[in-house]
């Protein structure tokens, strides 16, 4: 067994849902070296989060956005916690409904997704800062 990890700066996103896999897959140099293993994908904020879904289709990009405004609207009354905007607390609350890693079995050298699956980064700031993921592998060459 061998453990690669790499911390990634995916740099600076505009609110909203972001496909990232294939940049991950291609600054990530230790995923090539492994066989067979498990992935573990870790964002480094609270107010970002990363979830897997639909890689073809932008509109579920949108649509996701559209459902998560909706449920969690930015500058609600009841939110104490607002320091940096009416943006701060609904971030965090989005963050913690969709989590902050994944975990995705390697193959290969690449990550074993669904044929229509991409790891999104979601950006739920209207001026997010840049972001930060470390992947750690634990496989085999």
């Amino acid at each position: 067994m061998i453990v690669k990890q790499q911390t990634i700066n995916l740099g600076r996103f505009k609110r909203g849902y972001h496909l990232v896999t294939d940049r991950i897959e291609s600054v990530f140099t230790g995923l090539k070296e492994i066989n067979q293993g498990i992935a573990q994908v870790f964002i480094h904020h609270t107010s970002a989060s990363l979830t897997l879904n639909e890689n073809a289709d932008p509109t579920v990009r949108r649509d996701l956005e559209l459902f998560f405004n909706e449920l969690v609207p930015d500058g609600d009354k009841r939110y104490l916690h607002d320091d940096e905007g009416p943006d701060d607390m609904p971030a965090h609350v989005k963050s913690s409904i969709l989590g902050a890693s994944l975990t995705i079995p390697v193959k290969n050298g690449r990550f074993l997704l669904g044929t229509w699956q991409g790891i999104y980064l979601c950006e739920h700031r209207d001026q997010g800062e840049d972001r930060k993921i470390t992947v750690t592998v634990l496989g085999s060459k």
